[in-house]
């Protein structure tokens, strides 16, 4: 099994003692909108990995495209504002001279950090780099190609299909993020200098270096909050809360629970959705089919999350057996974790190594068994706690934002350092791309 503990380290202020000035890194997002990572206030990957490197002492910049907008709809790094941050307004999805011309003027740093394996990132690194030298680094958060089939994926288009693809303003690959050009990118995996990702699903596929999400452990810090408190001032006094902090998708099996929770029938069992899908009304639907069953708190700030999830009694993550929820690192797994909160999951993935027996786990695809688990949760909730309180110990230990900025760190000296030294020297990079 997996182990996602970074290897044993010094906190981040003493091993800033005496130390050489941090190399500047600079953050490569193709998508910074509502859509893309801005959509919950600086909660995602990328301002995760922001954050983890400044407690590291690397001075961090953020920069990248606004698709479909004036730039208005990018949301800030919510409380951690200090990140500087370069959004580019893009009025469709393509990809001017002009708009990467921007993007290149605002890459400041000594070693560029592409975000996701997408030519508007990690391509346009990787071209960066032709002119400036510099080393790129690639983290991989998601299996891009699974939203479009997999490895199945072919594009095989007519003639007069692929000529309006390619001449048409609205051609389809005019999109730089194509599934076409998606699947090339896959094979230049290796032109970067270090590649990070979360779980073994994406490492065995891609390698590279495994480096958790990080949480926030204090802004997270169950101490702080009532759960009374924050059930009433959320209308929810009255129900056992199974919360599901994220977006709805097929893929995170909420229509599983939702089914268990038929099998069970008690009315005071509430699943209570907190945020919804900012690509279409997948939410509507759930609260269609199952109006009995759901509290829709709508979204939050990034900041009022752990007053949120503080009014749960269980933290639900119910994910489906699909290559999507295989190659993803739950953040609502790690919210929950940190809050002292009882969890239940399902056997996919990394979750039971990120759980290592701090939770509750069902099959996934199996309502039966998630209700199982329901009625054994409340059975004894007090053994249910104390669990809840060993996943918050465990994620202070291995999933923390220093322990995230720990292993940045290390894997960032053993693989990179040398060539910021030889560019910083005028000796030009020891392995030109």
């Amino acid at each position: 099994m997996l182990d996602h503990r970074p290897k044993p380290q010094v906190s981040a202020a003493k091993h800033l003692d005496h130390c050489p000035a941090r190399p500047r890194i600079s953050i490569v997002v193709s998508d910074l909108s509502s859509r893309g990572a801005g959509r919950w206030g600086g909660a995602v990957r990328p301002f995760l990995l922001a954050q983890a490197l400044q407690t590291m002492g690397y001075p961090v910049e953020i920069a990248g495209f606004c698709p479909g907008s004036d730039g208005s709809s990018v949301i800030p790094p919510g409380p951690r504002a200090d990140i500087p941050l370069h959004s580019i307004a893009l009025p469709t999805t393509s990809l001017g001279p002009g708009a990467v011309g921007y993007l290149f003027r605002h890459l400041s740093g000594d070693i560029i950090y592409a975000y996701k394996l997408k030519p508007s990132s990690f391509g346009l690194a990787l071209v960066h780099r032709l002119r400036h030298h510099r080393p790129v680094m690639l983290d991989i958060d998601d299996w891009e190609l699974s939203w479009h089939g997999g490895d199945r994926y072919r594009y095989r288009p007519s003639p007069q299909q692929l000529g309006r693809d390619v001449l048409k303003p609205s051609g389809a690959l005019r999109n730089p993020d194509h599934p076409l050009y998606l699947q090339w990118m896959e094979r230049w995996v290796g032109k970067a200098d270090l590649v990070t990702t979360h779980n073994g699903f994406l490492q065995q596929r891609f390698g590279g270096t495994i480096i958790p999400n990080g949480k926030d452990t204090e802004l997270f810090n169950p101490d702080r909050y009532d759960p009374a408190a924050s059930r009433a001032a959320y209308g929810l006094s009255n129900y056992r809360v199974l919360m599901f902090p994220g977006a709805p998708r097929p893929y995170k099996g909420v229509e599983d629970l939702l089914t268990a929770m038929d099998i069970l029938d008690e009315p005071d069992l509430k699943l209570v959705i907190v945020g919804g899908s900012p690509y279409d009304d997948y939410d509507r639907t759930l609260l269609d089919r199952w109006p009995q069953r759901i509290v829709h708190l709508g979204k939050q700030p990034s900041d009022a999350m752990p007053r949120v999830i503080a009014a749960a009694h269980v933290v639900v993550v119910p994910q489906r057996q699909t290559p999507a929820a295989q190659a993803q690192f739950p953040l609502k797994l790690t919210d929950g974790m940190a809050m002292a909160k009882p969890i239940l999951a399902t056997r996919v993935g990394d979750i039971p190594a990120i759980l290592n027996g701090c939770g509750y786990l069902a099959e996934a695809d199996a309502p039966a068994d998630l209700a199982e688990q329901i009625t054994a949760i409340f059975a004894d909730y007090d053994y249910a706690l104390e669990l809840g309180r060993r996943g918050r110990d465990r994620t202070l230990t291995h999933y923390s934002i220093a322990a995230m900025g720990a292993g940045l760190h290390q894997a960032i000296q053993e693989n990179v350092l040398a060539k910021v030294h030889w560019r910083s020297h005028g000796l030009g990079p020891p392995n030109p791309p």
